[in-house]
């Protein structure tokens, strides 16, 4: 089976960003299917292939996967119309190659929302089956997180609606945006959830090294959030949580914020207007990197800004990198991964905008290193029991070759 894949922020291991749609199409090529990847030209992907002046895109060979890669670059640290117009710029392109190109099945994965478009002209002009991939409900996370403009939202609405009609199938990656899926397509439409997944060779517990990081101490116990620093991650909550533990007097609890986003030079300037140098900030790593570093943490953050939406409709890898890299979680937000921690005795959930039950719950981890020790244990048993990537890339393939049977 030939299957067209879009995914506009896709990415490999040698980049910083998620690595679930390259893991992915390398289980459907391990089960005899071919792979064309559209995408993007992302910062943090490290996509290295020649330009094709002909086709006026890049392309070549990752992994076996044959990536065109458009010449749309994009930032999130980029304003909100020009994030908008290049969605819409790889929309068209995918248009195009969706009526030219040659295959059996069309899959296209969120976000943005746009990337559904393709998907639309491939079901009803050239008759495809074609499966969708939810990563964020719209509009309702956009209208969660403070966009009011009524034409963007009833736009968004319109699209949404449009996409789940066409599509033969969809795939969410949480309990609630399943739940959402359901309420808005037609009864009987074949829906699963495959939530993001653990790179259990890539994180591994046993490769605990020192960190070599400036403003770091042997003996300081070490939390880190790790990933996209937008709004939507509410990360002014951990300088709070900070700040109770200056109050304290504790100086050897240290906070890592590794990563990039439209926030993280206001949160920067925050941090040092506050003399918080427990908090220490860095830029993107690779993904290979960011396991060593994950792997030797005392402790993962797991932070969102407080809004409702969130408590089911994400599925943050961070989470799952955590959990396979056999760390507590710290997670202070309700919702499904709440329940997990919960359930798996894996971290400790905090009430949101508690910045002082934040900063005892740093405390109580630091001061227990055994208890700390047996919630990372159980994180790591968990990521192998239910969450790993080999796991749902099987489920993942077996449903999508469900679709071109049907």
């Amino acid at each position: 089976m030939k299957i067209l894949y879009f995914h506009q922020h896709f990415g490999t291991p040698q980049g910083s960003s998620g690595t679930r749609s390259y893991e992915f199409a390398k289980a459907l090529i391990n089960a005899g299917h071919r792979v064309t990847m559209i995408c993007g030209l992302k910062q943090n992907a490290s996509l290295s292939l020649d330009y094709d002046a002909n086709r006026g895109w890049f392309r070549g060979d990752v992994d076996g996967i044959d990536v065109i890669s458009l010449p749309l670059p994009y930032s999130n640290r980029d304003s909100l119309a020009k994030r908008t117009m290049v969605f819409l710029r790889f929309a068209l392109h995918g248009i195009w190659i969706a009526l030219r190109h040659d295959y059996d099945l069309l899959f296209a994965t969120s976000t943005p929302l746009t990337a559904g478009l393709p998907g639309i002209v491939a079901r009803w002009l050239r008759g495809k089956p074609f499966v969708f991939e939810v990563r964020d409900l719209w509009p309702e996370l956009p209208r969660a997180l403070g966009m009011h403009n009524p034409f963007i939202l009833a736009s968004m609405g319109l699209m949404e609606r449009a996409i789940y009609r066409s599509a033969r199938a969809c795939i969410g990656l949480s309990p609630g945006i399943v739940k959402g899926i359901r309420r808005r397509s037609k009864q009987g439409k074949p829906l699963i959830m495959i939530p993001n997944g653990c790179d259990l060779d890539l994180f591994n517990p046993g490769r605990k090294e020192n960190l070599r990081l400036p403003g770091l101490c042997e003996d300081d116990f070490v939390a880190a959030f790790t990933g996209a620093i937008g709004p939507a991650n509410g990360l002014d909550a951990v300088l709070d949580a900070a700040s109770v533990l200056k109050e304290l007097g504790n100086e050897k609890i240290k906070i890592l914020f590794i990563g990039d986003g439209k926030m993280k030079d206001r949160l920067v300037a925050s941090a040092r207007l506050r003399g918080l140098n427990n908090c220490l900030f860095f830029p993107p790593l690779p993904k290979t990197e960011l396991a060593s570093l994950v792997s030797s943490i005392n402790c993962g953050l797991m932070i969102l800004k407080n809004i409702p939406a969130f408590y089911y409709g994400t599925s943050p890898n961070k989470f799952f990198d955590y959990i396979s890299a056999g760390i507590p979680v710290l997670n202070n937000y309700p919702g499904w991964l709440a329940n997990i921690i919960h359930k798996y005795k894996c971290g400790i959930v905090v009430p949101p905008e508690d910045p002082k039950t934040f900063a005892n719950a740093l405390e109580h981890l630091a001061f227990n290193p055994d208890k700390c020790r047996l919630m990372g244990h159980n994180a790591r048993k968990l990521a192998e029991d239910q969450f790993a990537r080999g796991l749902l890339a099987s489920c993942f393939v077996s449903f999508i070759e469900k679709q071109c049977e049907m």
